[in-house]
């Protein structure tokens, strides 16, 4: 297929991120649906002379893009590429009926969709096709969630089989939100509602389902007949300005004519058109092409000044490329500054052939470097990137908007990895990326540094970057002390970067490494925030890559009362333990415990018994490689089996490979399961009951809260009880042992209280279970007269049972330190040698920001 002659031949529509792309530049879809109509000689479409005018009137009013719901014939396509519009169409077949049901007619649904689309192929006017829409849920009930689900996929390969460079979607809707369709080039939704903030705030929802896809936001409108004119068009202005508001690639208003037909009978009972039936103009007109005009934010709209800050350390290969992306940034008023931390290579020569300023320094980490950068800054807002990653064009208007909340300190976006290489790709599958942490789609807890910005004065509040944070973990730190000073962060799904991956397994590796490291150094500064095995503990959802979560698991769809809910959704089951169990990498260490009691096997055969649990646990770390491995790597048409069985393994093999290194991070930096940085001494553990006597009057949670994040602080784990228990607080001082704490506030009028305070010990059931295996192994052996073997298993029995009465001792003592009234506690501190400050204390803060600008002078 060849474009018309009078008009010059332009590049078919890519996905790139989160945006469409034409020839390189990003295509901001500005579309109307057009149709259905009445049947004209067997076309579903006005006469051709009808069609030109109506698409001049489209072109004038700003529209780019048509969207048609058959496929439309060629003589259509060409006058929509004259006219430099593009065209969505879609495919039509029996899909309001129970389809699957009938094998033939499936069959032939999937042969007629895919000779359909020949008819059109390799177009230049094709921005995309709709493989569907709109199955009702209904029937999507009837023949059950899966089922649907491959069907589609097997619907949308055999469309890409006859043109594979074009892009095709399937065109849902809320009351089939919870469909799973991973395969699809881009996502697509028709969103009908009529409340500004019900609206606005369902559109971040879709952002998230959608992944790292475009949104196409494929039908927005209302009914001019029931709600007035002046109604609809206020309406459709705040409808697409919040479409590409939330970061949407694109949107289609329905519908550009009252004229609209279904089943062959002209509908009379609404008019959602921009013109009427004869064509002439509604308010509505004026309000989309005014709003298209300003896609995707108004140029009159008055922004604050950004600076860019790119930290590099010998990152010559990628700052081009990085700099490049920031030069095409369509924001009006932004400075670049590229901060050299020791570099050797040609960095800073790139930096200032892009016209950046420059800061050189000696290499003293990424955390200098980025506080070095903020000192230089002159913008209101500081964004970050990587120097492996470029931002698309709009990225600047996003992060501004995001911080036009004023209880926003900073805000994020998606960082995607581009097409880079088998291992790159490999890599953006494996676990131990850059992720964001979302309490709800627009408010993050934690986003990554590769793509964040803040107010420069929420980061001089807080005192800038922790400089101990050499090459990670300083994103960690900073979003959680600004959380803390009282500020929230954004998320804004338009607010993207293309982030390359390390090209290499060793790179990886070391990578994963460095992030162990970091961690160890955050659960030194945060105890609190970490449990006993060395896991952060976050309450929103981490987006992590396909093969870093459970393998899926069956959701159940709340469908409402006999199918009839209007918003769908799919209620996924909570991760099990056994995935949370596989995916820490302190596993690795019980497995190796397994393997040294099989080896004493032999001098006691009873032992090789560890190998039955040691086999198994190795069988499910496999089971659950290959299978994120599998998921992360779909099998695809254009690519080989021995490609997929490649790529499969790979990413498989950076599964097992990913927790050792982490481990190895963690545990040379003194993130261990049996760290002990909390003993201010020892006291018998024994049940106990503390007074303590207040004049100043709290709530009882206010008395528990605290004395929770004080435990936390001197490095206890901490756990609250939950709504059936009879405890308060649970705190272990190691693996296994610990005390738990029964509390009541006592009034006494005046604001006086007195908080009394039981106080336990416990073993844990881990600990417990040991213990008892120990007893019974020792028992066995003396009783067969393996006299070696029965010392051997006892001796670890003492070992086992002194260690979890030292760990409830130490934790005893640790709350009671905490509850005892403050002469006591100043008479044990006396009594007790006073703990090495690097013990108890983080290192120390950075150095004062005079002492950083003078180096960057210097």
């Amino acid at each position: 297929m060849t474009a018309p002659a009078t008009q010059p031949v332009r590049g078919r529509p890519r996905v790139h991120g989160r945006s469409i792309c034409v020839d390189g530049r990003k295509l901001h879809v500005k579309g109307v649906t057009y149709g259905t109509f009445r049947e004209r000689d067997g076309e579903p479409f006005p006469d051709p002379e009808r069609v030109r005018e109506d698409f001049e009137a489209m072109a004038a009013a700003g529209v780019n893009a048509v969207r048609t719901y058959v496929p439309p014939p060629l003589w259509l396509l060409d006058l929509a590429h004259q006219q430099e519009l593009y065209v969505m169409p879609g495919l039509a077949w029996e899909q309001h009926v129970a389809f699957l049901d009938d094998p033939e007619l499936t069959a032939r649904i999937v042969a007629r969709a895919a000779h359909q689309v020949t008819e059109f192929a390799g177009h230049p006017s094709i921005l995309c096709c709709a493989i569907g829409n709109e199955i009702p849920a209904g029937i999507v009930r009837w023949h059950g969630k899966e089922r649907i689900e491959r069907f589609l996929e097997q619907l949308f390969w055999a469309a890409k089989a006859q043109d594979p460079e074009g892009l095709f979607t399937y065109v849902n809707f809320p009351s089939t939100e919870y469909l799973e369709l991973p395969f699809l080039d881009l996502a697509a939704y028709n969103v009908f509602l009529e409340q500004e903030e019900t609206y606005e705030a369902y559109l971040a929802r879709l952002q998230n389902l959608c992944g790292d896809r475009p949104l196409l936001v494929t039908e927005v409108g209302l009914d001019s007949r029931g709600n007035g004119r002046e109604a609809q068009a206020a309406a459709l202005e705040w409808q697409v300005e919040h479409a590409f508001g939330t970061g949407a690639a694109g949107v289609f208003v329905f519908s550009w004519t009252d004229e609209w037909h279904r089943g062959g009978n002209e509908v009379r009972d609404w008019d959602f058109g921009l013109v009427d039936r004869e064509r002439r103009p509604k308010p509505a007109l004026t309000a989309v092409r005014d709003a298209y005009a300003r896609v995707p934010f108004g140029s009159e709209d008055e922004w604050p000044r950004v600076s860019v800050v790119v930290c590099t350390h010998n990152g010559a290969a990628t700052l081009e490329e990085c700099l490049e992306g920031v030069a095409g940034l369509t924001y009006p008023d932004f400075e670049t500054i590229v901060v050299c931390d020791g570099c050797g290579d040609g960095s800073a020569a790139i930096a200032r052939r892009h016209g950046a300023t420059v800061i050189e320094t000696k290499h003293r980490g990424l955390s200098a470097a980025r506080n070095a950068g903020t000192l230089c800054a002159g913008g209101e807002i500081v964004a970050f990137l990587d120097d492996d990653a470029y931002p698309d064009s709009d990225w600047l208007h996003y992060v501004a908007a995001g911080l036009r909340e004023p209880r926003h300190g900073g805000v994020g976006g998606p960082n995607i990895p581009p097409e880079d290489g088998r291992t790159a790709e490999c890599v953006a599958a494996a676990p131990g990326g850059p992720i964001h942490v979302l309490v709800s789609d627009r408010e993050a807890e934690h986003v990554p540094g590769c793509n964040m910005a803040f107010r420069k004065r929420a980061l001089e509040e807080i005192g800038g970057f922790d400089e101990r944070f050499h090459v990670a973990g300083d994103d960690v730190d900073l979003c959680w002390r600004l959380q803390e000073a009282g500020w929230k962060l954004g998320f804004s799904a338009g607010a993207v970067v293309m982030h390359r991956r390390r090209d290499s397994v060793r790179r990886y590796l070391r990578q994963q490494y460095g992030y162990g490291k970091a961690e160890a150094l955050l659960e030194r500064k945060w105890p609190q925030r970490y449990n006993r095995a060395g896991s952060s503990r976050w309450s929103g959802r981490i987006y992590d890559a396909p093969a870093a979560g459970s393998p899926r698991r069956r959701g159940m769809v709340r469908y409402g009362t006999w199918g009839s809910g209007l918003f769908q959704s799919i209620y996924e089951p909570a991760p099990s333990r056994l995935d949370g169990v596989l995916l820490a990498p302190e596993f690795l260490l019980v497995l190796l415990a397994l393997l040294d009691v099989a080896v004493l096997g032999a001098l006691w055969a009873p032992l090789l018994l560890s190998l039955v649990p040691l086999v198994a646990g190795l069988g499910a770390l496999g089971w659950r490689a290959a299978a994120s491995g599998a998921e992360a790597v779909p099998a695809a048409p254009g690519r080989s089996r021995w490609e997929t069985a490649r790529r499969r393994c790979l990413v498989a093999t950076l599964f097992l490979l990913q927790p050792p290194a982490r481990l190895c991070g963690r545990l040379r930096n003194g993130l261990s399961p049996w760290r002990r940085r909390l003993a201010p001494g020892a006291a018998w553990p024994r049940p106990r009951t503390v007074e303590l006597w207040s004049e100043a009057w709290r709530s009882p949670q206010a008395y528990l809260q605290a004395l929770q994040d004080a435990l936390a602080a001197r490095g206890g784990y901490v756990r609250s009880g939950g709504p059936f228990d009879r405890w308060d607080l649970d705190l272990r001082a190691g693996p296994l042992g610990g005390v738990k704490l029964r509390t009541v506030v006592e009034e006494h009028g005046s604001g006086n209280q007195l908080l009394r305070a039981r106080i336990w010990p416990r073993a844990s059931a881990k600990g417990a279970a040991v213990v008892l295996l120990l007893a019974a192994l020792a028992a066995w052996a003396l009783a067969s007269g393996e006299l070696e073997a029965g010392v051997a298993c006892a001796a670890a029995l003492i070992v086992v049972v002194g260690f979890g009465v030292e760990g409830c001792a130490t934790a005893m003592s640790l709350a009671l330190s905490e509850l005892e009234p403050e002469a006591e506690i100043a008479r044990r501190a006396a009594e007790v040698p006073a703990p090495e400050p690097e013990a108890v204390e983080p290192r120390a803060l950075p150095a004062p920001r005079t002492a950083v600008l003078e180096e960057v002078r210097r």
